[in-house]
């Protein structure tokens, strides 16, 4: 496939070049979004699992690469599959598999452990243990809102519900983050500037959650 000179591919195009045989734009169109991955999936597992789901998401990604049919943005489809991979995960990881229910349970209650993130700041580290104890499904939503920019319409794409209903998971994904907060120990002054600047304080955190080891 030829690209506009001087612009870079867009992901669409590196997909269209790699479903014609050529390796080097996968290659390039994993590198993209590999960071993206990283973080969606460090403050989630531990260990060797965050290695694990990256591998296993790509290959899902080259398993099916045929079936996108471009209906979403490439971004909106990697992360669906992301999570499908994260809650089989989760699933085969927890105790009683047949009850995992990612709207009920968090990563916390799966694997009490702490995150592989490291953060210097009280406030990030109070916000990164918060996150893993409400639902998973919430914490998915706010990760993806506030490090990944997704919109409502995006997030509805990688849910698989409907708009309205993300943007009731989201009010109540907060709800649920400030009551963990509180829970963790975060006095009145620090939890409302935490959450006045939940966005500040997602974002500021966004790069560690990347390649972080």
């Amino acid at each position: 496939m030829r690209y506009a000179p001087g612009a870079l591919p867009t992901d669409i195009e590196l997909l269209g070049s790699w479903r014609a045989g050529d390796t080097a734009a996968g290659s390039a169109l994993f590198e993209r979004h590999f960071d993206a991955l990283c973080r969606f999936f460090r403050n989630k597992l531990a260990g060797d699992g965050v290695d694990d789901l990256i591998q296993r998401t790509l290959l899902a990604l080259v398993e099916n690469r045929e079936q996108f049919r471009g209906d979403s943005s490439f971004r909106t489809y990697l992360f669906t599959v992301a999570r499908h991979e994260l809650y089989a995960a989760l699933r085969r990881g927890g105790r009683d598999q047949a009850r995992f229910d990612p709207l009920v349970q968090s990563v916390h209650d799966q694997a009490p452990s702490p995150s592989t993130l490291v953060a210097q700041h009280r406030e990030h580290r109070l916000l990164l243990d918060a996150l893993r104890r409400i639902p998973v499904e919430l914490q998915v939503v706010l990760e993806l809102y506030y490090w990944e920019d997704l919109s409502a319409a995006e997030l509805a794409g990688v849910l698989e519900i409907p708009e309205g209903t993300v943007r009731t998971r989201i009010r109540r994904a907060r709800q649920l983050l400030e009551a963990a907060l509180a829970e963790l120990g975060a006095g009145e002054p620090e939890l409302h500037s935490t959450l006045a600047g939940l966005e500040d304080w997602a974002r500021s955190i966004r790069e560690i959650a990347g390649r972080a080891q």
